[in-house]
């Protein structure tokens, strides 16, 4: 701890130790013993792990075993509604739509350049590229397509749900 950054300092004194927890669990891309959150956090072992087992009371982390080593990660299914709730707190009903609309050119704009119907298409013409740089920019525009379909699934996700939730975390305007 002592070649901090300012930001890092900053956070360590401005930010509750579960808060800190909470945000470097719910950021992880793989599964970390509580040894790696707890070095990221800034907090002692024993803090973090009271407080990840906490997240995971709550149903935001999961918890798995893994040759006697515990590790957390975020739960996928917490993930998912909380990235629901966000969209609907901050976009309306027709805002979400044009999101959709614009996810939906974009797929449909990569269907044309590479001349593919779906994602597996586009996969298997990475297995057959003639240079290293073009497997590389079909690579590149598969993980893209990934998010942006994971992203449309999301804005789905809140259309369908906006009558029923959206007027909870919309009330007021």
């Amino acid at each position: 701890m002592t070649d901090e950054s300012p930001g890092t300092k900053a956070w360590s004194e401005q930010t509750s130790a579960f808060d800190r927890v909470r945000s470097v669990a719910n950021t992880l891309s793989q599964p970390r013993p509580v040894s790696y959150i707890a070095g990221e956090a800034k907090v002692a072992e024993t803090t973090a792990r009271a407080h990840l087992e906490r997240l995971v009371d709550l149903g935001i982390l999961l918890k798995s075993d893994d040759e006697g080593l515990t590790r957390y990660s975020p739960d996928p299914l917490y993930t998912r509604t909380q990235a629901v709730r966000d969209l609907l707190e901050e976009y309306d009903r027709d805002a979400l739509v044009r999101q959709k609309s614009e996810l939906r050119d974009q797929i449909e704009t990569w269907q044309g350049d590479y001349e593919v119907e779906s994602l597996d298409e586009l996969r298997e013409r990475a297995a057959t590229t003639d240079s290293a740089d073009e497997t590389r920019a079909v690579l590149q525009t598969v993980n893209n397509w990934k998010l942006v379909t994971h992203r449309l699934g999301i804005i789905k996700e809140a259309i369908e749900n906006y009558t029923r939730y959206g007027c909870h975390y919309r009330s007021s305007e």
